[in-house]
């Protein structure tokens, strides 16, 4: 898996096992073909008639490195693949998978909860791993508009319900980013302001929010409630789903957010970040409290992850970098989102050994902050 001549300082430091600090549950249920093909890929289209999602730089790392953990030769066909895996059954080729991933700890974005995903104690158990919950604000949002009756019961519930939440929880995460992109306006929304907009969202609270101000409102509320508990606030930024304006889920656009949350010391954590990568680790390089992941891209890059990885190291602070897999749906994307971070960060690390500029010691010392010692200490685990 890693590569062969490797000092062994880093080849232990790389084996260690992971913080994934932002992860979904995977599926308990049999899925068909089609059903799979769905799991493993940011659309939310089949592939056009005659292909198949399998021919992705996905879709051949799980052939690749996933058919061997259920006893396949490595390149198996996906319908060989496929046969295998409802052969095993969900529980047992979940448990593999997030065991082959060398987790020691989940931290399940509970946003997406539905009874077909495991729980995020299901995943600790799966995966033999702690577990431990990251609130997505905008599902809170949600179960409040759908049981609030006037604007004013709306906020205090919003503040209330977002702080009872917390305190179960080691962090929160936003996607404002799918809702208005980033380029929000960051400054708080006044309380007038916020109660008409409340007013027309309760008209029909079983929409999606998307109003720009009780976005901003809510995203507020939750900044307070991480402020008063210590948490950090998660961001979703870069690629995603098909209902994402890429061009405005750039990092960079929130810059006037992160200026303004400065003073107050929450730590806020971007997500993802391909293909602004580079944009995030400026932004973690010149704000103390912005730390930055490259989680998703590792997955869906698969083979090429090595150069997304190197170009985040270009100029991320060591002590601002985290590992996190994404996984979500099915459990090859937790293995795989390990794997390839582990590759990608070895083979950067060894070019940068091999020329001299760094020392096997130091290599070891960074891939434990990023692949632990960061997490741990951000989300006080």
């Amino acid at each position: 898996m890693l590569p062969a001549d490797l000092p062994d300082a880093l080849r232990d430091a790389l084996a260690a096992p992971l913080v994934d600090h932002h992860c979904h549950g995977v599926r308990r249920d049999e899925l068909s073909r089609a059903q799979f093909e769905l799991q493993i890929t940011e659309s939310d289209s089949p592939a056009p008639p005659g292909t198949t999602h399998f021919d992705t730089p996905l879709g051949a790392a799980i052939r690749r490195w996933c058919a061997p953990v259920l006893d396949l030769e490595p390149h198996a066909a996906p319908a060989v693949y496929l046969a295998r895996r409802a052969e095993l059954g969900a529980g047992e080729v979940n448990r593999r998978l997030l065991e082959a991933a060398g987790v020691v700890a989940f931290l399940v974005d509970t946003g997406l909860e539905r009874p077909e995903l495991l729980t995020a104690a299901e995943m600790g158990r799966h995966g033999g791993a702690a577990a431990d919950e990251i609130v997505r604000i905008e599902q809170v949002e949600q179960d409040v508009a759908e049981v609030a009756d006037v604007a004013v019961d709306y906020m205090d519930s919003l503040a209330e319900e977002l702080a009872a939440r917390a305190a179960r929880a080691v962090g929160l995460k936003t996607v404002i980013g799918y809702r208005c992109g980033l380029d929000f306006d960051p400054s708080r929304p006044s309380r007038g302001s916020v109660i008409a907009a409340a007013n027309r969202r309760l008209s029909d609270p079983k929409e999606r929010l998307d109003d720009p101000i009780l976005l901003r409102h809510l995203l507020w509320t939750a900044v307070d409630v991480a402020h008063r508990r210590g948490l950090p606030l998660q961001f979703h930024t870069g690629f995603g789903d098909s209902d994402l304006d890429l061009d405005r889920a750039d990092p960079a656009r929130m810059t006037g957010f992160i200026r303004a949350l400065q003073p107050l010391g929450v730590p806020v954590i971007l997500l993802h970040c391909y293909p602004f990568h580079r944009q995030a680790a400026y932004l973690a390089g010149i704000y103390p409290h912005v730390y930055v992941d490259v989680g998703l891209a590792m997955t869906h890059t698969a083979a090429g992850s090595p150069r997304v990885m190197d170009e985040l190291l270009e100029l991320a602070p060591f002590h601002k970098q985290m590992f996190s897999s994404d996984c979500y749906g099915v459990a090859e994307t937790c293995h795989l989102g390990a794997l390839y971070y582990r590759r990608a960060l070895a083979m950067a690390l060894k070019s940068r050994i091999d020329a001299g500029e760094w020392s096997a010691a130091d290599a070891a010392r960074v891939v434990h902050m990023i692949g632990s010692a960061n997490a741990r200490r951000v989300y006080r685990l």
